[in-house]
This record gives C-alpha cells, structure tokens and sequence, in this order.
C-alpha cells in the first residue's frame, strides 16, 4: 500500500466518513478526536477500515495500517456474544435509507500485551440489493467503566474482606442445593461454622488481628472445601458452608476435620501467634428443612447449643417435639404479653417486706402480673421468662415503673421497691422517664427503692455506676436482690454504693433444718453488718424461720408467711398523716 493510500485511510477515504461521500466535517472530526473517541468507516464489500485521528491511541496500534481491514481488525477482538461481522453483516433488519443502528462492546489487543475494552457505536447502510454495504461508527475507551462494573459484581457477589461468597451469594447456593436435594437428585447440608470467643481476640489484640483471624480461618475452610461446595462468609465470625451430596452420616466426620484444621495450627497474625477454635452447627437436606430460611435457622439453632456445650464443638441438628412444643408456647405467650400491654393489662402485686422485730409492712416489692381476658391473674412466672428471651422484658419493666409511679403519688404513705432488669438498667428511656417524675416530685423518691439482680451487678459493675448514682443523687435507695446467689464481690457493693441488699431466698428455704444454709446466711448477714448495709431475707415461710433470722441479724423479711403478693394495697391506718413519709 502507497503512503498516498495509507495517509487517506488515516483521514477517512476517498469517500471520507459521510455515507453520501461529502468531505469530513472539520468541526465534527475534531470534536470526536477531543474527547478521545476514534471513527471510522467500514466498507463492507473490498473489506477496508479508513480510521479518524486518533485512533492509534485509543486502540493501542503503533501503524493503523496493521488493521487497515476488517478482517485484520477483528483477528484481534475479544467478545462473549455474536461476532461484529455477525451482528452487522447478517443482521435481520433492513435499510430503510437513514441506516440501521448499532452497539456493541468488546475487548481488542493492543500491540503492548494488553487488553482494552470499547464501545462500538454506529450505523449500518444498505447497498441497491439491501444487504449491508458500508458501516460508519465512532469507538469510545471503557476501560474504566467496566473496571467499575466489574467491582460492583465483585461486591455484589464476594465478602470484601475474606473473598468468599457473600451472604446473598451464600443464600443462592443453598437455595440451589435445596432445589436440587428436593428434586431428588441428591442429598446435600449446610454447616455455619463461627469462631470462638473472637470478642476477646478484639480486646487482648485489636480489631485488625480480629480480621486478620477471620480471612485465615476462611482460608482453612476453603482448603478443605471440594470442588463444587459454596463457601462464603455468612456473617461477622461465622462461615456457611453449602455442601452437595453429603448425607447425614458423613456431617459429623465433615465437623471433626474442619475443627481440627482450626484448632491444631496457630494463626499467625502482625502480632504475633494466636490459638483459634471454631464450633459448628449443621443440617442434614432436605430431610430437616423445607425452605432455605429454615435451613439457616436451624443450623444456627445447632451452632447455638455446640457454644452451650464448649469452644471446638459441633451438633448435627435433630428434630426435637419437646423443643417444637416450648417454641410455641413461647411465641403464643409473646403475642399474649403484647396483647396485655397494649390493652393495659400489666398489673403490680404488692408483697409486703417487714420489720423482723415488729413484723409491721415496712415497704412494699412491686410484682408483675398479667390480668387475662377472663379476669384471672398470671404469675410471672408464666410470661417474664419468655420476656426475657425474646427481648420484651423492657417493656414490661417500663409499664411497672409508671405504676409504681402511679402507686406512690396516690399512696403518699408508702414505700415501694422496684424490680429492675439487666436489659432495663441501660435502657435510657426507661432511665430518664423515671428521672424526670422523681425529679418533679422528691418525695417520691424518698419512697422508692429499685432492685438490681445480683448477677447484673456482678458483669456490669461499670454501666452500674452511673444508674445508681442517678437515683440515689434523686433520693432513691439502691439494692441488690438475690444476694449469695452469684457471690457478689464486696469490692462491687462498696463500687456501686447499695443501700441494702435481700437475701436470696434459695439460702432460706430448710433453715431451722439445713445447717449449709444458717452458715451461709449468718456469713451473709456478717459481711453486709460489715459495710452497714442492712439486710433482707426472703422467702421466708414459717414462724421458727421468722426468729431464726431475727437472732441472726436480719432487719427484713419478706414472704408468704409474713404476707401473699396482692393486688391492691391495704388502706392506710385511721388518723395516719399520709403526707409523711414511711421510714
């Protein structure tokens, strides 16, 4: 080929880039070469490309002449779908005389080793039989937006830190798995596998080794996954791992290998050598589970009872009735609890704490009730464990506390003590509701008392802090409930500033006849004389008792002997000025 030729082939051809063969407009060419797009016109029948300025550049061709025509050109793309021949030269549509439109996408290689993608847009003009005769377009650089494009697949499908499945992607490999254990075809399971006390990872070395943990563990797990299981990161701490044809004899012996190859080689991490375990839940499918949200369940219902039993176990999920029968009585006793607050069936029993000397009611302890449709009371104990577990028992706490708060601006002559919940001490709401009628009305605070569980002021001595000093600066008395029951550190009394402290009532049951517990309760009265704290002894259920820890040093008691819960309280004494307060 002559430079002459070569040279009109750059600029666009004896018929230049118009179909009717017009010279090239100046201003158009050089708007295309300005924001780096190259044109260029194709003539179908000799087969030869006439490239704009430019077009070296984008496409990454030191002599355009290497691709002067189509089939030169096309040697070097790359693309997925139909040929470009293909979708220009055997398209079905026709030529009407303005040209038909197209679009394509491809890679082509440049002359360095390397890939880059285009955009191909152009028109297509029909020749006197109809047939494609000639094709003009420009070609537009995409590196950058399929760069981009491919991220937001990679985040759409990959954990970002591990580089496994994510959990979506995670689902839909279980949801296929499923569909094809259902089918027939085979059986399959799914284990949630979670590392082990990763929380104090986090404290004792810092988030980034906590990560740093979780990819090598991810990479453990992959080393030991077959080709065609779906591994992904499920969430935080915990893998799912979907495996295809696994019956439910092999599962346990699948769990054994993946702990061990956790538990016997160290993690190295930027700071040094780390032991890690994993525990493990898993689910035999489709036999135990019917739709991909019961499969997760489930196995996380396994995984929960492998951390109950100890770090580095793992349970294989069974059906249980029992199990099936408590989860049902739970979720008719949670739509029976919401039903009651929202009618306003939460309701207070009041059970009188006495002077051990005189036996006159000295307060009064704010029980839970629920008033049912017919009329009848429920105990606690039939709705405030459920509470508890499903995460409700703050809102019970919040309608006793308006009751109680109702109780003492009606009942200017008592004294209460109310129950207060772990969930419910860092609850600021419940918190400042409180706050905010006491501060209204100091005398009510003289006639409360809030009771704190033992056991939430054993873990959480430094949230406590702040709520007691709360409502003791408002007037409030502080007390710890259940006392013995968790061994409560003196230090933490003394941290928390209590005014008073019960008894637990497991060390009062037997007394007169059971000599472990006059030694445990004369110990208990002894330590809290030690801090002038006075004490109070509960369930206290006969006379001998009733003199046994009075001798012992016991202020208080409190039981069914002594008085039952009611749900009102009795009427004031004749005379009595109801504007002072019970000391």
């Amino acid at each position: 080929m002559d430079s002459k030729t070569q040279d009109a082939r750059r600029v666009g051809g004896p018929d230049d880039l118009n179909p009717t063969g017009a010279q090239t407009d100046d201003l158009l060419m050089n708007a295309v070469k300005a924001v780096g797009d190259a044109a260029y016109r194709w003539s179908i029948d000799d087969d030869l490309l006439y490239w704009g300025p430019g077009s070296e550049i984008l496409l990454g061709i030191s002599e355009i002449s290497k691709i002067s025509t189509h089939r030169d050109f096309t040697s070097r793309l790359v693309t997925d779908g139909p040929s470009r021949y293909e979708s220009i030269c055997r398209s079905r549509e026709s030529d009407a005389g303005s040209g038909v439109p197209y679009n394509l996408e491809y890679r082509i290689r440049d002359d360095f080793g390397g890939m880059r993608w285009v955009e191909d847009r152009g028109r297509w003009f029909g020749g006197p039989d109809g047939a494609p005769a000639f094709a003009v377009g420009v070609l537009r650089a995409i590196d950058e937006r399929h760069k981009r494009e491919e991220e937001l697949v990679r985040l759409s499908t990959y954990d970002e830190l591990t580089g496994l499945l994510n959990r979506v992607r995670l689902k839909e490999a279980l949801t296929d798995a499923m569909i094809a254990a259902q089918r027939g075809r085979q059986n399959s399971a799914f284990l949630l596998v979670a590392v082990d006390n990763l929380a104090l990872v986090n404290d004792a070395f810092g988030f980034d080794v906590a990560d740093e943990v979780i990819v090598c563990v991810g990479e453990r797990l992959r080393g030991l996954a077959r080709r065609g299981d779906s591994l992904g990161r499920y969430a935080g701490n915990k893998f799912g791992l979907v495996l295809p044809n696994c019956n439910e004899e092999r599962l346990s012996a699948v769990c054994d290998r993946l702990l061990a190859e956790v538990r016997d080689k160290v993690v190295m991490t930027a700071r040094g050598p780390v032991a890690v375990t994993v525990s493990a839940g898993s689910i035999a499918l489709p036999g135990h589970a019917s739709s991909v949200d019961q499969a997760l369940a489930r196995a996380e219902e396994a995984l929960v009872s492998a951390k109950q039993r100890l770090r580095d176990s793992h349970v294989v999920y069974a059906p249980s009735r029992e199990r099936e029968k408590t989860r049902l009585r739970n979720i008719n006793v949670a739509d029976e609890l919401i039903t009651a607050l929202n009618d306003k069936r939460i309701r207070i029993a009041y059970q009188p704490i006495v002077d051990a000397t005189t036996c006159e009611p000295m307060m009064y302890e704010c029980l839970v009730r629920m008033e049912q449709p017919d009329g009848n009371i429920a105990a606690a104990g039939h709705f405030v464990p459920v509470a508890e577990k499903l995460g409700l028992i703050g809102l019970i706490d919040y309608r006793v506390m308006e009751l109680a708060v109702e109780t003492l601006r009606a009942r200017p002559d008592v004294k209460l003590s109310l129950n207060v919940s772990g969930r419910t001490t860092g609850d600021r709401l419940w918190r400042d509701t409180l706050a905010s009628h006491l501060d209204r009305d100091k005398h009510l605070a003289e006639r409360l008392v809030i009771e704190i569980t033992e056991t939430v002021a054993i873990h959480e001595v430094s949230e406590l802090t702040d709520f007691v000093a709360t409502f003791r600066e408002l007037g409030c008395q502080i007390a710890i409930d259940d006392f013995g029951a968790g061994y409560t550190s003196f230090r933490n009394l003394k941290t928390l500033d209590v005014d008073m402290v019960k008894i637990d009532g497991s060390f009062v049951i037997d007394l007169a006849t059971n000599p472990d517990n006059q030694f445990f309760v004369r110990t208990l009265v002894d330590l809290a004389r030690n801090f002038n704290l006075p004490t109070v002894a509960e369930w206290v259920s006969n006379e001998e008792e009733v003199v046994m820890l009075r001798n012992l040093g016991v202020e208080y008691l409190q039981g069914f002997y002594l008085g039952e819960p009611r749900m009102t309280l009795p009427r004031p004494l004749a005379g009595i000025d109801t504007k002072r307060t019970v000391a």
